[in-house]
């Protein structure tokens, strides 16, 4: 490309900001352009594609989350008119309130989307995109564990946390990126939509960033919610944890919970979000995951351990909120896990330590699976 101008990128700066995928933007963009001709030994143009310009409220430093010092290059009154605001993420609780923190950086950036700035989340950092009004009526992406959360707070909008890239609004203006490390896939969209899909490509080959990442739904608890404040359904998710394989599980809360029945239901979707049935089956995915990922039983076999003696019902759920089959889930994480446990081993011997026994079970909760003995 011939560039007389660098493409001005905001990166905004807030103290709940993490420094890795901040600057994990400057690095990308700052490489467009000259890194790939670096390695090939070509000349480096004289002006770059991106300018990345990372900005907060009063331009002074600021500690991010993580404890990093991180140093802005501009506050909003002085930072050149951006082509882009990357919201990178907040290190913020889902659900948290953020009434009255962020209202200068809420009206920042709906000034610069009405001058015609591409506004861009990653992960957590749509729930100040969210604040600005922004994605009202629109499909929207976040990291999985914010959706729910988000959900409840923005209900205009459509929060898909199976996506891992989404374009919306006028223009399509609005770039959102879902969980975790997909926000390399954010700044790749930039650079492509900027400066060219040749160019994203060369991005991605230097920095042997993968395209292809499976749904973040794959990664998700499927059983986010904690304890509640009703006792009695507290009690029943107590039980349940422990005995999700039984037969008629549902009927045998609603009998301990001594309440009538479209009355412990009605209780139970209002404490958890979900009916009871649905938690259960939650409940029985998320330990077959981690079975999955541990062990080598058949998926028959994990099927009926969790409480499924209809092995293709259990694989047709499981495709359904894992968004891969349970063979797809092994191949994928199973290696992963042994290599990690691998790894581990490895480091643990040449300390002259112990390797730790490995505990089956669901992590995400208490309950019987992981109160099994080690394997």
């Amino acid at each position: 490309m011939s560039i007389t101008r660098p493409i001005v990128v905001a990166l905004l700066a807030a103290p709940e900001v993490t420094a890795a995928t901040l600057y994990g933007f400057h690095d990308l963009l700052a490489g467009a352009g000259r890194d790939w001709n670096l390695l090939h030994g070509r000349p480096v143009a004289p002006t770059p594609i991106f300018d990345p310009v990372v900005a907060s409220r009063d331009g002074r430093p600021t500690t991010g989350a993580n404890g990093v010092t991180i140093v802005p290059r501009a506050s909003f009154a002085t930072c050149p008119a951006p082509a882009v605001v990357c919201i990178t993420d907040l290190l913020v609780a889902p659900g948290e309130s953020l009434a009255g923190r962020f209202d200068p950086e809420v009206a920042w950036i709906r000034a610069c989307h009405a001058q015609g700035a591409t506004i861009a989340s990653a992960c957590s950092g749509a729930v100040l995109l969210a604040r600005t009004g922004l994605l009202d009526g629109l499909e929207a992406t976040s990291h999985w564990a914010y959706c729910e959360a988000l959900a409840h707070d923005y209900p205009r909008t459509r929060w898909s946390p199976e996506r891992t890239l989404v374009a919306a609004g006028e223009g399509q203006r609005l770039l959102m990126a879902g969980s975790g490390a997909a926000w390399h896939l954010l700044v790749l969209a930039l650079i492509s939509r900027f400066a060219g899909a040749e160019e994203a490509m060369r991005v991605a080959r230097v920095n042997l960033l993968d395209g292809h990442l499976a749904s973040p739904i794959a990664y998700a608890s499927l059983v986010q919610r904690g304890r509640t404040d009703d006792p009695v359904i507290g009690q029943c998710q107590q039980w349940v944890a422990m005995n999700y394989s039984a037969e008629a599980p549902v009927t045998r809360m609603i009998a301990l919970s001594g309440l009538a029945e479209r009355t412990f239901k009605r209780r139970f979707s209002l404490a958890t979000g979900m009916s009871p049935l649905e938690y259960v089956h939650k409940l029985r995915l998320e330990e077959a995951k981690q079975m999955l990922e541990a062990g080598d039983q058949s998926v028959d076999e994990v099927a009926a351990e969790v409480g499924y003696q209809d092995s293709s019902f259990f694989g047709r759920l499981f495709r359904r909120q894992v968004s891969m089959t349970p063979a797809q889930y092994r191949r994928r994480f199973g290696g992963l896990k042994r290599r990690l446990e691998s790894a581990r081993t490895l480091t643990s011997a040449s300390s002259g330590s112990i390797p730790s026994i490995r505990i089956r079970g669901a992590s995400h909760f208490s309950g019987r699976a992981a109160d099994r003995p080690a394997s």
